[in-house]
C-alpha cells in the first residue's frame, strides 16, 4: 500500500509544480510587461487586470488538462493547447462582454508561454514517471512489451491485491468472466483507472497496429474532412509566406550545391501521394549525379546508412531537413502539405504495397514534409521497419487534428536541432 501511496504522491508533486511554474512564468511576464509600460498610471491597471485573468485562465487550463488527459502516453500532451484555448477564449470574451482594458501583448505571452512550459513539463515527466500497470488475463490482453516508464503485471485472478498498481489494462471488447466484470467495476468506483488495452497499448506507443483497418473517433475510416479542408488551404497559404520568406536561404543552399558537385541542384523523384495518385517530388540533392549502379531499381531508391553518394553538404542538409525545403513547391501545388505520412518512391511504394496489408490506406491524406513516423522512428526502408513506421501512420490518421499537428511541429523543431533519423 505505501508503495502506490509514494508513487500518487509524485504525481501529485509534479501537478502542483506545473501550477507553481506556470504562476512564476505569469508574474515575470507581469514584471517585465511592466518595466516598458508607456502610460504608467494607465499601464499599471491595465496589466494588472491581464495579470489576475491569465492567473485565473491558467489554473482553468491547468484544471481542464489534468481532467481530460486520462491516457498516459502521447494523447496526454495532445489536450495542452485545446485546454488552454479554451481557458484564454474564455478570458478573452470575458475582457471584452465587460468592457474590460486588457494587455494583448500579456495575454498573448502568457498563453503562448503556458503551452510551451506544459509541453516541456509532459516531456520530461513522459521520461521520468514509471507507471504500473496490471494486465488482466482474458480476452486479447496486453504482452509484457518493452516500454520506457512503463512496469507489467500479470494478475493471476479478480482477487489479487491492487494497491500497487497505478492502473488496469483489459481487453474490455471480449466476453470476460462475471468474477472479472465485477472486480472491474468495484476498479472504476474505487477510482483505480481501467483502460481498454488496445487504447492503451497505442497511447503509449503512438502506433496503431495493422491487425485491421481502425475506425477514427468518428466511427470512419475517412479523416476529418472539415478540417482536411482548411488544413489545406493553411498549407497552402503558409507555404507561399515560408517560400517568400526563405528565398534568400534557398539561394544559398543551391548555390553551395551547384559549386560543391556537378549535376542538377534539384532531385526530381516520382512519389506515390494523396489517394494513390503519383507526383513529382522536389528536393535539394544531396547525393552525387553518378549513374546508377545499385542492381536494380528498388535497392536504389534505397538510402542506407553511410551511403557513399551523399555529398558534403549534402549530409548537413540531410540532417537538418534542409534538402527537403523545395518541397514548398509541392504544397503549393496541392500535392503534398506540411504534415503527413512522408511520400515513398513509387518503386518502393508498388513494393510495400504488394508485402504489407492495408498499405495504400496512408494515402487517405495527403503526404507531408514532416510526419508522425519520421519524429518519432526516422528514416527507414526495410519491410520490417516500414511496417512500425506503417503503424504510426495509422495513429496519425485515426487522430487526425489540429493537435496532433502541433504535437508534431514541436518535435519536429527537436528532430531538426538534433539530426535524428536522417540518412
Amino acid at each position: 500500500m505505501q508503495e502506490k501511496t509514494v508513487v500518487k504522491r509524485s504525481w501529485l508533486d509534479l501537478k502542483s509544480m506545473q501550477i507553481a511554474v506556470a504562476v512564476l512564468a505569469l508574474i515575470i511576464q507581469y514584471f517585465v510587461v511592466l518595466l516598458i509600460a508607456s502610460e504608467a498610471a494607465r499601464s499599471i491597471q491595465l496589466i494588472f487586470n491581464t495579470f489576475l485573468g491569465c492567473i485565473i485562465a491558467t489554473l482553468v487550463g491547468v484544471f481542464f488538462v489534468r481532467g481530460i488527459s486520462q491516457y498516459p502516453g502521447v494523447e496526454a500532451s495532445a489536450y495542452i493547447v485545446p485546454s488552454f484555448i479554451v481557458a484564454y477564449a474564455a478570458l478573452l470574451a470575458a475582457f471584452i462582454l465587460g468592457r474590460l482594458e486588457y494587455s494583448r501583448i500579456l495575454l498573448t505571452t502568457s498563453f503562448i508561454s503556458n503551452i510551451v512550459l506544459f509541453f516541456t513539463i509532459f516531456s520530461i515527466a513522459g521520461r521520468r514517471r514509471r507507471l504500473r500497470i496490471g494486465i488482466v488475463p482474458e480476452g486479447s490482453y496486453i504482452p509484457s512489451l518493452q516500454i520506457d516508464g512503463i512496469e507489467w503485471f500479470m494478475m493471476r485472478d479478480s482477487s489479487e491485491d491492487v494497491s500497487h498498481l497505478d492502473a488496469i489494462a483489459v481487453d474490455l471488447r471480449a466476453d470476460i468472466s462475471d468474477d472479472w466484470d465485477r472486480r472491474l467495476a468495484d476498479f472504476a468506483l474505487s477510482n483505480v483507472p481501467v483502460y481498454h488495452s488496445k487504447h492503451l497499448l497505442e497511447s503509449l506507443t503512438g502506433k496503431v497496429e495493422l491487425e485491421h483497418l481502425s475506425e477514427n473517433n468518428f466511427g470512419t475510416l475517412s479523416p476529418l474532412r472539415s478540417y482536411m479542408s482548411v488544413k489545406h488551404v493553411v498549407d497552402v497559404l503558409a507555404a507561399l509566406v515560408a517560400l517568400i520568406v526563405l528565398l534568400p536561404l534557398l539561394a544559398a543552399i543551391a548555390l553551395i550545391i551547384r559549386l560543391d558537385s556537378p549535376g542538377p541542384v534539384l532531385f526530381r523523384q516520382v512519389r506515390i501521394g494523396y489517394q494513390g495518385r503519383p507526383f513529382r517530388v522536389f528536393k535539394f540533392r544531396t547525393m552525387t549525379a553518378a549513374p546508377v549502379t545499385a542492381p536494380n531499381a528498388l535497392d536504389a531508391a534505397k538510402t542506407k546508412d553511410g551511403d557513399k553518394r551523399v555529398t558534403r553538404p549534402g549530409g548537413f542538409l540531410r540532417q537538418s531537413r534542409l534538402d527537403e525545403l523545395p518541397q514548398l513547391l509541392n504544397v503549393i501545388k496541392g500535392e503534398m502539405s506540411w504534415i503527413g505520412p512522408r511520400p515513398e518512391a513509387e518503386v518502393l511504394s508498388r513494393w510495400y504495397a504488394e508485402e504489407i496489408p492495408f498499405y495504400p490506406y496512408r494515402h487517405i491524406v495527403r503526404p507531408g514534409i514532416t510526419g508522425w513516423a519520421q519524429v518519432n522512428q526516422g528514416h527507414v526502408a526495410e519491410v520490417e521497419e516500414v511496417k512500425s513506421k506503417l503503424h504510426y501512420d495509422f495513429y496519425y490518421i485515426k487522430h487526425f487534428s489540429p493537435w496532433i499537428d502541433l504535437l508534431i511541429v514541436a518535435r519536429t523543431i527537436r528532430t531538426m536541432l538534433t539530426g535524428f533519423g536522417a540518412k
